[in-house]
């Protein structure tokens, strides 16, 4: 795994550990629920519970700064599909500004504004078309919401370097993703379920 080496770093794997400890107290719940796929699953994982959290911002925002200036050093924004993703590129972009390497977040929306330009991406003019994008993601199941922002992103002259998600579910949304952007989660499904 290209990540392995931040993984060792100390900070890095204090602050993944504790996370990792937020995600399984706050978000992770065995029961049995229809996904936005609309398929079944035993297990839920709702990580706005805790990337809305002041804590859990924070770390986000520290982790998934790092693991961008490892996979997208070049990259000059980050974003993703609204709802999941909006805490995940601002914490990012906070984080980034305080690190000294800005990235401007972006939010795709699910449909086009409904009024004046009726754009698919906000924050898309202050964007630097030559430099790459990063999406972000809260959990990898299908892939589909993926695959949506990237979609949009290169839709609107964006050239996407990599997505980086918080739980990558292992059903298949990995492949769907990689076939257009490498993937880069900082947990499974494994780290919740033996």
């Amino acid at each position: 795994m290209p990540l392995e080496s931040l993984y060792a770093e100390p900070v890095f794997a204090q602050q993944r550990a504790r996370l990792l400890d937020l995600l399984r107290i706050h978000a992770f719940a065995e029961r049995e629920v229809t996904l936005s796929s609309g398929a079944r699953s035993t297990f839920y994982i709702d990580c706005k519970a805790v990337s809305l959290d002041a804590e859990g911002g924070f770390l986000i925002g520290q982790l998934f700064r790092r693991m961008i200036d490892e996979v997208a050093p070049d990259a000059g924004a980050v974003g993703g599909l609204t709802l999941g993703a909006d805490p995940l590129a601002t914490a990012t972009s906070v984080a980034s500004f305080h690190a000294g390497r800005p990235l401007h977040a972006f939010i795709v929306r699910k449909d086009p504004k409904g009024h004046g330009t009726g754009q698919w991406l906000e924050t898309a003019a202050r964007l630097d078309a030559t430099r790459p994008v990063v999406v972000v993601e809260d959990v990898v199941t299908t892939g589909a919401s993926t695959l949506r922002a990237i979609e949009r992103s290169v839709g609107m002259g964006l050239r996407v370097a990599a997505v980086v998600a918080l739980v990558d579910r292992l059903e298949g949304g990995r492949d769907a993703v990689i076939a257009h952007a490498p993937l880069y989660p900082l947990y499974t499904r494994k780290d919740f379920l033996p």
